[in-house]
């Protein structure tokens, strides 16, 4: 008696990374909203800091270059 060894179809690519990828995202340890909001707060500002900070950086370096090339 012969058995049925038809090997078994895999799935494409694109069927298998759509199941992984939604398996992977259902172990991810989600942020609740007040978490998420706190992180972008402080996302926000850590941005306009460094922001005044290069940019008052900038105008330093353009106030010494100009007064550099303006004694001659």
């Amino acid at each position: 008696m012969a058995k049925n060894t038809a090997p078994r179809k895999e799935p494409n690519a694109i069927q298998r990374y759509y199941r992984e990828t939604t398996g992977e995202l259902r172990k991810v340890n989600w942020p609740t909203r007040r978490e998420a909001t706190r992180l972008t707060q402080v996302v926000i500002l850590v941005m306009v800091v460094f922001a005044i900070f290069l940019g008052g950086l900038d105008y330093l370096f353009l106030q010494f270059f100009a007064w550099l090339f303006s004694t001659g």
